[in-house]
């Protein structure tokens, strides 16, 4: 009889407990959620029930106008004069690209620290260092290290870049990677330089975490039938890092469809080179500018990007199921 006393007892004070946490996550999770999709539907109707724009807060309490539930917001998403379906292949074009360069690098980063012993721990807080360095800073830094020009009126322009006054001491000449008439690809070479390199770390600590934990009897067993290297690498320790690898590459494709703080770390609020606003604006950063003009129309765009999101990581999980071994 005590012990089933003792089990309300226990539930009662695990409720209490998780309470404060169960409160924040509805407030600051479930209700925006809610709200968002509210927002996406909710359409401004004139007199003649012609639909004019969405959701505004500044009108809503106009006794003249009225609301209606429809798709108007995402029609005006998708016809905002090709905005939207420019940051789409914008935020497309460097996940594609970061995923793939940031998962390889960091294996085999992973693997070489992995065996080595001298500066071993040196090493990790080394590569683990841009974790915990602002977004906003290194973009600062990786934009004066790309840097062609002075910018000043009274002088000529100069390469005064890092990169660039390397490739002067190798007898390279200067490339114009952000500045005043730079190409959309150029651009896109920073970004992606920017955004492997932050994103390392993270993937480095999952998958070093998972190489100390594979069983040495395989790698011992494998240098007894004098396998190499190479299909050690292939057929061991990939094998068995095949979870951790479809984590890293699930949360890549979710940060880089979220990917904002990168661009404007290195290119500033107009989201590309001077002279060139928004010409690497991406999904979030189109959410972002439309929430002072028309947050219906912001809050359509914020969930077609969940959808997109949602759809990559079901496929993710699908070829997941096939290719990883547990």
């Amino acid at each position: 009889m005590s012990k089933t006393k003792e089990k309300p007892k226990n539930n009662l004070r695990a409720w209490l407990y998780l309470t404060p946490a169960i409160v924040i996550l509805l407030v600051f999770t479930v209700w925006p959620i809610i709200n968002t999709i509210r927002i996406a539907f909710l359409c401004r109707w004139d007199s003649n029930l012609a639909a004019v724009v969405g959701y505004d807060y500044q009108t809503a309490m106009n006794p003249n106008i009225h609301y209606q539930f429809g798709f108007n917001n995402f029609v005006n998403v998708l016809s905002a004069g090709n905005s939207f379906l420019t940051a789409l292949g914008n935020t497309m074009l460097l996940t594609v690209l970061t995923v793939p360069i940031s998962t390889m690098l960091a294996l085999l980063i992973a693997v070489a620290l992995n065996s080595i012993k001298p500066l071993k721990k040196v090493f990790q807080t080394i590569f683990f260092l841009p974790y915990v360095t602002n977004a906003i800073a290194i973009g600062m830094v990786f934009a004066a290290m790309f840097s062609m020009v002075r910018r000043t009126p009274t002088t000529d322009p100069t390469s005064v870049g890092i990169i660039n006054n390397l490739f002067g001491l190798f007898g390279g000449s200067p490339v114009n990677w952000m500045d005043r008439g730079s190409s959309y690809w150029a651009n896109i070479a920073v970004l992606v330089i920017y955004i492997v390199w932050n994103a390392l770390p993270f993937k480095i600590l999952v998958l070093l975490g998972g190489l100390q934990s594979v069983n040495k009897q395989y790698y011992d067993a494998a240098k007894v039938d004098g396998a190499s290297r190479w299909r050690i690498f292939w057929r061991i320790t990939v094998p068995m890092l095949s979870p951790m690898i479809a984590y890293v590459v699930i949360t890549g494709f979710i940060g880089g469809f979220k990917e904002y703080t990168s661009v404007v770390g290195i290119f500033g609020d107009d989201m590309g080179p001077y002279g060139k606003p928004g010409r690497l604006d991406t999904m979030v950063g189109f959410i972002y500018n439309s929430i002072p003009h028309n947050q219906g129309k912001a809050s359509a765009a914020a969930l077609i990007l969940f959808v997109i999101i949602f759809a990559v990581t079901m496929i993710n999980l699908y070829v997941s199921k096939k290719k990883v071994h547990y």
